[in-house]
């Protein structure tokens, strides 16, 4: 299993490199369409968050493979200082400061699992994953083979 990857978040830009970078492991391990496309759009949303609330942080890309099942952990910090109501943030009605509020539920929404930590003092970590299930991935690795 290939690296794991690691994308420093200090401004726009930033979510553009996390974004490839998220899509060609999740191509790599055979995530078939649309997942690639949600993993980066679910990533873009927390680095954005990063970006706009916190001024930096990190996001991490960890390959997984298991015997019965494969995928994408993303782990998202930031030195922020983090977030109050952990509960309110992860509701769709909620925007903390002014936006439209859709940047942790909806990556939430796109990712199969996902974990928010936050306090004042260590700022904030989101943990996200995407799973795919190892019969899938023999059926998607034997449909390669083929077209070989």
């Amino acid at each position: 299993m290939a690296d794991e990857v690691r994308v420093v978040i200090a401004d726009d830009a930033d979510l553009v490199t996390a974004r490839a970078e998220a899509r060609a492991i999740a191509e790599r391990l055979g995530f078939p369409r649309p997942d690639p496309t949600l993993i980066a759009t679910a990533i873009s949303e927390i680095a954005r968050n990063i970006v706009v609330h916190s001024g930096g942080g990190e996001i991490v890309l960890q390959p997984f493979e298991d015997r019965n099942r494969y995928g994408l952990i993303v782990i998202a910090t930031d030195r922020g200082p983090g977030i109050r109501d952990v509960e309110a943030a992860l509701r769709d009605d909620y925007s903390g400061r002014g936006g439209l509020g859709l940047g942790l539920p909806g990556a939430r929404r796109l990712m199969d699992e996902f974990e928010l930590e936050s306090d004042a003092e260590n700022g904030t970590i989101v943990t996200m994953k995407k799973w795919r299930y190892r019969d899938e991935l023999a059926r998607l690795r034997e449909e390669r083979r083929r077209r070989a």
